[in-house]
């Protein structure tokens, strides 16, 4: 199907795209890598008048380190998070799981933070966003300000930005030296996750001292299992202990239903893929 006309802005700056937004409100969309909002587009689900592409605006791109944190610009593909030295030594669970997002062809093309802004909890940037407790740095024509993880994602492909901002950045403080695992569920290859778990564990000596797990569609917004994070604290390094803890990971969640199962199959796998993630991260 053939999208209905629209208007095209290409801004060079965040004030100009803002500008823009301001100008015509909630008739304009923002076209970061776009691989959401065209299929969106080509089926009619959305007609704005305008669509403001981000492409241009250099200074969202990139990965850069400021001291106890990694920055990573909205407008980075996929295939850069994937590759930079950064993101795999300081931010070990979001290099994994970039690796098992869709093709190669949209890692090129997508980008890290058009995937956050969708929030679509099937996603796969939702889940180690959280475990990494990463902030959001929103710019609007009012100024700058920055969103904590846990109050990013509000509701299903809802968050915490505007109708009058923009996602510029995503801050992730450093997770040197933890363990990492992102372990998905699938049906078929390139699938979105049927469920999907992200864990980052830090290690003291054999015992587990802090661990970080995000959830992907166990709810209408990627989750933290803080239960399973609290079970896990001062535990012993052990596939017993690990087992123990995931027995949690279901607290608080509310699965869907669709398809590819139902939420009893969702929690089951909840569990399992939990265990075996908590497990891979610990090197066990």
């Amino acid at each position: 199907m053939i999208p209905v006309q629209f208007d095209y802005l290409a801004p060079t700056s965040v004030e100009e795209a803002l500008a823009a937004l301001v100008e015509h409100g909630d008739e304009a969309k923002i076209l970061a890598g776009g691989q959401s909002l065209l299929p969106v587009l080509r089926l009619r689900l959305n007609a704005p008048e305008l669509v403001i592409d981000l492409g241009k605006i250099d200074s969202l791109r990139g990965v850069r380190d400021e001291g106890d944190a990694i920055v990573i610009g909205a407008m980075t593909p996929h295939a850069q998070v994937q590759t930079d030295p950064l993101v795999a030594e300081h931010a070990a669970v979001l290099h994994e799981a970039v690796q098992h997002l869709a093709d190669v062809q949209i890692r090129h093309r997508g980008t890290l933070g058009g995937a956050l802004a969708h929030a679509d909890p099937a996603g796969d940037m939702g889940a180690p966003a959280l475990a990494l407790d990463a902030q959001f740095v929103i710019a609007g024509s009012s100024g700058t300000r920055t969103v904590d993880a846990q109050d990013f994602f509000v509701d299903l492909f809802e968050t915490a930005i505007g109708e009058d901002e923009i996602l510029t950045e995503i801050r992730i403080p450093k997770h040197t030296g933890w363990g990492a695992h992102y372990e998905k569920f699938v049906r078929v290859a390139h699938q979105w996750p049927i469920v999907a778990v992200a864990a980052t564990v830090r290690l003291d000596g054999d015992t587990i001292a802090e661990a970080r797990i995000g959830l992907t569609n166990m709810g209408s917004t990627p989750l933290r299992a803080r239960a399973v994070e609290d079970a896990l604290a001062g535990q012993p390094a052990t596939e017993d202990a690990v087992r123990a803890a995931a027995a949690h990971a279901t607290e608080g969640t509310n699965p869907p239903s669709d398809l590819n199962g139902d939420a009893d199959y969702r929690s089951h796998l909840a569990g399992v893929l939990t265990r075996r993630a908590v497990l891979a991260a610990i090197g066990r």
